[in-house]
């Protein structure tokens, strides 16, 4: 695997690995027909917004690192009840 693709699937830099696989899953059982995961890439693109504006929040308070790991992100995902997106 080379350096990219093991940055995409580190759970610790990436916090939507679970909606990549779902919009490439949806791709490949509807052969690329991107108008049948429309709701797949929504839910992809509303969490990449959520995690980076989080993200930017942390940056502006100095928090370190600027991505929470993945264990931060699912003691904060409880804390609100789940998924925001």
């Amino acid at each position: 695997m080379d350096k990219n693709a093991r940055k995409v699937r580190n759970q610790d830099i990436n916090p939507c690995i679970e909606e990549t696989d779902a919009s490439q899953k949806c791709l490949d059982f509807y052969n690329y027909d991107k108008s049948m995961c429309s709701e797949y890439f929504q839910r992809y693109k509303a969490c990449r917004k959520y995690w980076h504006d989080i993200m930017v929040e942390r940056r502006r308070n100095g928090v370190k690192p600027d991505m929470p790991t993945a264990a931060e992100r699912r003691e904060m995902l409880a804390a609100i009840g789940g998924k925001p997106y």
